[in-house]
């Protein structure tokens, strides 16, 4: 067995000795420092993750909606899960109700989960004045046209 042998004291350089020398030391010596990783997190940095955040909850937007055409009284229709169209204007509006107010007709408090979708009364206009000019343009397809025989 091989004896493990001691550096030589002072700079006198080391003596060949009988036997083969450990491998610990015949080999290059590794630097063994901290990973990127580690110098960042101790710096304060963030890492980069592969995950992507989640949203968060609530991003108010329906709340910044309601309040928009509140204070601008913007005529709106609500279409209801049953079919049921109703025509007003925001006055209030709660985490379950929304108030519309209606010209000639009695005001309303309709809970959210009974409205499948509203939209401004502008668009509706908007959306047929585009109908009516997309039908004017279009030169008449052939089942639309009477036949002579």
């Amino acid at each position: 067995m091989a004896t493990p042998r001691k550096p030589p004291a002072g700079g006198e350089p080391p003596v060949p000795g009988p036997g083969p020398e450990p491998v610990a030391e015949l080999g290059p010596r590794k630097l063994i420092r901290p990973s990127l990783a580690e110098i960042r997190r101790d710096q304060g940095l963030r890492v980069p993750s592969s995950r992507k955040m989640a949203p968060p909850e609530q991003t108010n937007a329906e709340a910044f909606y309601y309040l928009k055409q509140m204070q601008a009284r913007t005529p709106i229709v609500v279409k209801l899960l049953d079919g049921e169209e109703i025509r007003g204007w925001i006055e209030w509006y709660d985490k379950d109700v929304l108030k519309v107010n209606r010209e000639g007709a009695p005001n309303l408090l309709i809970p959210k989960h009974a409205i499948k979708y509203l939209y401004k009364q502008e668009e509706e206009r908007q959306l047929r004045r585009r109908e009516r000019l997309e039908r004017r343009s279009r030169p008449p397809a052939e089942s639309e046209t009477p036949s002579t025989e």
